[in-house]
């Protein structure tokens, strides 16, 4: 990239630990437009030296800033979520360190977003961009190593010690990474586990051992109790093994050709003097911030983007749950869905779905909803938090059910019908405590356009007419047309209109009877409920 054409809009939001970094590197490339820390000493230590950028205390402030098109969120790991969510809304593009977030729903709400507002959301998983591991993959690519056999990465160190996150979460988002990239896979099995030294809710020192589905074993041993520093990342081919050694400086790469010979049935091991590998003298940090540039500039999907990071956190996740169960394996292997939903419909967790379910373009479920078995939801369809579907429901294109709607068994719902959850609602008053429940009983059919006003209970096997407005309850089997919703005749279970011989009432299709009495019509006792 030709660095003269940088364009000074970049803001770095934590300039403590790691932040510093941020500032020098993007000051050093010219993008650096603002710097912002809750921490006004910090401030202003660095008001001193960087004279031409501009300086906030207060987050929000800073996005309301319109010159600042791009942040960089390098605070402790529990702001990361709320941090990038506020930057993304803000339409900023975000460059986040690592982890992406602290839960796996967390992350999939943050790729979500950035695909919705069109935002570059980066991971600062910074060893995908070191000249070494660049080598590295080529080498792997080319079959340098031949096969891959076995992979583990040491990261120790003495501190500096966390409080938010434990060592888990502060030091192996980088090794995963890296090891996911090199081997184009991730893990089907994992295990995990970890000692409480200093805090007993905090590991300090974590070992974790994973099983990949093309037969590669591996292993991540972290820790901040540790006499010395060590970064070392290994690699066992059945050609040659390579050491990445961060911590060297004139050694980072190294290839040995050892084998190993089979001799009367007992392997003997051959070594050989290790090959330096000559890599680009370039800082990674640097590398990843112009990439960064580039990605905001272009539009571009970066290479540790949202989506990358969202799979370090689907690891990271499951060596926790296998910590929390005492070492206990967790399998990543994905559970056949009993569902269909087409590729841009979102569902989010939790949600239950049932089985043979299809949820068509663009539909949204969202948290602690639940629809049954065997319906279909249509192209953009909204089902609200704590709505509940029954089975064999129907739901057409362009319909939004909102949190206080209730759906029995076998409902139609015809194309761009409105529900409604407030009766006198207003933008700048929140009445989410006064929602009333409307009910949709078993059978029913909402016509086309029709209205249904929220508080009231639409009758089993009951027929709204496309467009008619409901105003109140509506009875079993009753036909409702026009605005406000009236009667206008009977349906039968099967949605043939009733003929009348007094109060008994016959289908002529499937012969069905009913009486009327009190102006409610039941179907006589010594018949199915059910149509077949």
């Amino acid at each position: 990239m030709n660095e003269m054409e940088i364009e000074k809009n970049i803001a770095v939001v934590g300039a403590g630990y790691w932040g510093k970094n941020h500032v020098r590197v993007f000051n050093e490339l010219a993008a650096l437009a603002a710097i912002c820390d809750s921490n006004k000493k910090t401030v202003e230590g660095y008001m001193k030296e960087y004279r031409s950028v501009k300086f906030y205390t207060d987050f929000e402030d800073l996005l309301k800033d319109e010159e600042i098109k791009a942040v960089v969120i390098a605070t402790p790991a529990i702001s990361h979520y709320s941090m990038t969510c506020m930057a993304l809304q803000a339409s900023k593009h975000v460059l986040v360190e690592k982890p992406l977030a602290l839960t796996v729903s967390e992350g999939e709400e943050l790729v979500r977003l950035a695909r919705e507002r069109e935002r570059v959301l980066m991971v600062g998983h910074i060893l995908q961009y070191h000249p070494a591991i660049t080598k590295l993959k080529d080498l792997i690519e080319k079959g340098e190593l031949g096969k891959i056999q076995y992979i583990y990465s040491n990261r120790l160190n003495l501190g500096k010690f966390r409080t938010e996150e434990n060592i888990l979460w502060s030091f192996a988002p980088h090794d995963i990474s890296v090891i996911l990239m090199l081997l184009k896979e991730g893990p089907d099995i994992i295990s995990a586990q970890g000692g409480n030294l200093l805090k007993h809710d905090l590991a300090d020192v974590t070992m974790t051992v994973m099983n990949f589905p093309s037969a590669v074993k591996g292993h991540i041993f972290v820790s901040w109790l540790h006499p010395y520093k060590e970064q070392k990342l290994i690699i066992v081919g059945d050609r040659k093994m390579a050491v990445f050694d961060d911590i060297s400086k004139d050694h980072k790469l190294q290839l040995f050709p050892h084998r190993v010979e089979w001799i009367d049935r007992i392997p003997v091991a051959h070594r050989a003097e290790g090959e330096v590998v000559e890599i680009a003298n370039e800082e990674p940090l640097r590398l990843e911030c112009l990439h960064f540039i580039e990605c905001v500039r272009n539009n571009m999907k970066p290479r540790t983007d949202g989506f990358e990071g969202l799979q370090v956190l689907k690891v990271l996740q499951a060596c926790q749950e296998s910590m929390n169960k005492s070492g206990i394996p967790v399998s990543l292997m994905p559970t056949r869905k009993a569902y269909f939903a087409h590729e841009t419909a979102v569902m989010d967790e939790p949600c239950k779905i049932g089985d043979g379910t299809k949820i068509w373009h663009f539909s949204h479920v969202m948290k602690n909803a639940s629809i049954g078995e065997n319906c279909n939801i249509g192209q953009n369809v909204m089902i609200g938090s704590g709505v509940r579907i029954g089975d064999n429901v129907k739901i057409q294109n362009n319909v939004s059910v909102y949190e206080g709607i209730v759906i029995e068994d076998d409902v139609f719902c015809g194309p761009s019908a409105v529900f409604t959850n407030v009766i006198n609602p207003r933008s700048f008053i929140s009445r989410k405590s006064e929602y009333k429940r409307t009910l949709i009983k078993t059978g029913a059919t909402i016509g086309a356009n029709a209205t249904i006003v929220c508080g009231n209970t639409v009758g089993r096997y009951s027929f709204v007419g496309a467009g008619a407005v409901v105003t109140k309850d509506v009875s079993d089997y009753a036909l409702v047309l026009g605005n406000p919703a009236k009667v206008a005749g009977w349906i039968c279970m099967c949605g043939v209109r009733l003929n009348s011989d007094g109060n008994l009432f016959i289908c002529g299709s499937c012969n069905k009877r009913y009486t009327l009495k009190e102006q409610k019509l039941s179907l006589l006792e010594d018949q199915d409920q059910r149509p077949r």
